[in-house]
């Protein structure tokens, strides 16, 4: 609709507007003039009189009416005059912008062109450079870029070995003495007994008939006993002694008191077999708790749980491999507070934490999961810090070891749990582990002898000079270590040492 149509309507609708009112006011004149004549003469003169003037007064305001629609016409036809130029402005604009957009992508096109035909000039020359050069060289393109990549890669790897060399040299010259001091130095100033308890719980009798005694009519005496403690009684060709079986140490020295106690007083039936089993579960409570403030004060750590102190002392009936866990734990203790004296390192944290890191042995056949998480849950439950239990927990690597403590309990352990004496260690596993380790070392190549001494702490490996040089002998040396990492488990470290000797003979005539 263009601009003079919609001023049209306007003045139309006006018109209209004004003819309406005009129209009303004449029906109020008229209805006027009727009343008039229906009362006297009088108001009749009155009454035509009002409606002259009614009717002056429609035709005044429907002039204003008509007037006032004018104007407003005017203003409007005005804005839209303004409009109407202001679109127009802008479609010029917009045509002006379209015709650069054009002239643009025609311009854009044109160089794409070019830009493709250089490419492909570019693809040609390449091609034929490419070509020149293997048939001067006579090696194709992916055999040049092997022999390049390979002496790129015997280059880089000569670079990491000395630089490895160097990095290591250094570390020793500092590191090594001074952790071979530090560790001899708390080695020294702790002593402790070799192995001697014995993890197998044997009960004497005075007589073969006792036996029979204890198995009771049908077996009743034997089964009120197991099912008592929870433990398997042994009764063989043993001569005047009861085996007793049983993976919880503490329930199996529950019996071992208790069954001590009924050989003693020879009354057994099932009433005083529970009796009995109550008075020895009792004092093995006591034993707990007593062996528990016994380590907590022989290691000077003070403030611990009583439930915590509980969990210590029931270590008193664990061993590992023949060694007691509760004397191991003060032991690690000890050689914790020491290092950490050395360090200049928290000393009630490691040595607390010393104590502490095997607590979770003690449940670990109730609870799933690593001794070390277990026993770091429990520290942290009874309120041990932050740093006590994260030693704990990473005292075998189940965390990452983030503080000095950490790594002091982790050196602790493996000191305590390697030293002579401190484990029982069969011959058929000891020769096993030495037998993997030369194993190891025989599967690589240039490997002439191999040899596991010292327990299996070192691994010396015999290279064929001719088929190992010095480079290569320190990355041999480096994926032994990997892989002794990986497939075998053992307690400390293992040194492995690489032994190339050349030996040049002649003899004069």
């Amino acid at each position: 609709m263009t601009v003079v149509a919609i001023v049209l309507a306007i003045i139309l609708a006006a018109c209209v507007l004004a003819a309406v009112l005009l129209w009303f006011r004449l029906q109020e004149a008229q209805r006027a003039t009727v009343a008039a004549k229906i009362s006297t003469d009088g108001d009749l003169a009155e009454a035509r009189a009002k409606a002259k003037e009614i009717l002056l007064e429609a035709k005044d305001e429907a002039l204003r009416i008509k007037t006032s629609a004018e104007n407003d016409i005017r203003e409007r036809r005005s804005d839209l005059q303004r409009m109407e130029r202001r679109v127009q402005q802008k479609e010029e604009n917009i045509d002006r912008k379209l015709d650069g957009l054009e002239r643009r992508e025609q311009s854009i096109s044109v160089r794409e062109e070019e830009v493709e035909q250089l490419r492909s000039n570019a693809e040609l020359l390449v091609t034929e450079r490419r070509r020149e050069l293997e048939q001067v060289s006579g090696m194709t393109r992916a055999e040049a870029r092997d022999v390049l990549l390979a002496a790129v890669e015997a280059e880089v790897r000569e670079d990491a070995n000395q630089l490895v060399r160097r990095v290591e040299a250094e570390a020793k010259e500092t590191a090594d003495e001074r952790a071979q001091k530090i560790i001899t130095t708390a080695i020294q100033r702790w002593a402790s007994d070799q192995v001697s308890e014995s993890s197998v719980s044997v009960v004497p009798l005075p007589s073969e008939e006792m036996k029979g005694r204890i198995i009771g009519r049908e077996g009743r005496n034997i089964r009120a006993l197991e099912m008592a403690t929870g433990v398997d009684l042994i009764i063989d060709d043993t001569p005047e002694a009861v085996l007793l079986s049983g993976f919880d140490p503490v329930r199996r020295e529950v019996a071992r008191l208790a069954l001590g106690k009924l050989v003693v007083d020879g009354r057994i039936h099932p009433a005083r077999i529970e009796e009995m089993v109550e008075k020895a579960r009792n004092e093995v409570d006591t034993i707990i708790r007593e062996e528990g403030e016994r380590a907590a004060f022989e290691a000077n750590v003070t403030g611990l749980n009583p439930d915590l102190i509980k969990s210590l002392g029931r270590l008193h009936f664990r061993y590992s491999m023949g060694q007691n866990v509760l004397k191991h734990s003060v032991e690690v203790a000890h050689l914790c507070g020491m290092m950490a004296s050395e360090l200049n390192a928290d000393v009630n944290v490691a040595r607390r934490a010393g104590l502490l890191h095997d607590i979770g042995k003690g449940v670990s056949h109730e609870v799933e999961g690593p001794h070390a998480l277990i026993g770091a849950d429990i520290a942290k439950r009874l309120g041990q810090s932050s740093k006590v239990v994260h030693a704990i927990a990473a005292h075998h690597f189940d965390e990452e070891p983030q503080t000095v403590e950490a790594v002091l309990v982790q050196a602790g352990d493996a000191i305590s749990a390697t030293r002579s004496g401190a484990r029982r260690d069969t011959l058929e596993m000891y020769v096993k582990r030495l037998e993997a380790l030369e194993n190891i070392a025989n599967s690589f190549d240039g490997v002439e002898k191999s040899y596991a001494i010292q327990a299996g702490r070192e691994v010396r490996i015999v290279v064929r000079p001719d088929s190992v040089d010095d480079v290569a002998a320190h990355r041999m040396a480096r994926d032994i270590v990997q892989k002794i990492e990986e497939m075998l488990e053992y307690p400390g470290q293992i040194k492995v040492m690489i032994i190339r000797e050349t030996r040049v003979v002649d003899y004069a005539k």
